[in-house]
């Protein structure tokens, strides 16, 4: 009894990564999982997401890479089927370009009205500005 025990906890403690094989699958589909966005939640990659739609891309990215595909095939699948937002860092292309000049454009438009607002303030004479009004027992 006591050697069948030794014999089932020596085979539950072999790592299931164990075969080279495996493993280098492994790290593969955990490094293409983290360049692929999940679709439901948009601001996780899939290797980071349980929405069910991840876990399906997972399986099936998993699926293609036992079939011996390359990484390269892969992302192409998977931007054919969802397109560039599939991808966590979308290529910068005619149509991407707004989500890349995006942000600086917004800061650059903020950064204007802020500048316009102050020089407009400051043009204006300081009768135009009103004077806080004293309170009631107010001592100075």
């Amino acid at each position: 009894m006591l050697l069948s025990l030794g014999a089932m906890s020596c085979a539950q403690a072999e790592p299931a990564s164990a075969n080279p094989i495996s493993a280098e699958l492994d790290r593969r589909a955990q490094a293409l999982a983290q360049q692929l966005r999940c679709l439901v939640c948009q601001n996780q990659t899939i290797a980071d997401s349980h929405a069910p739609l991840a876990m399906d891309l997972k399986a099936r990215l998993r699926e293609q890479l036992q079939a011996g595909r390359k990484d390269e095939e892969i992302i192409h699948y998977m931007t054919e089927r969802y397109g560039d937002f599939v991808l966590y860092k979308p290529p910068l292309q005619a149509n991407t370009w707004l989500l890349w000049a995006g942000p600086a454009l917004l800061m650059a438009a903020a950064l204007a009205g802020l500048v316009l607002n102050l020089r407009r303030l400051a043009r204006q004479p300081d009768e135009a500005f009103e004077a806080a009004p004293e309170e009631e027992g107010d001592i100075r």
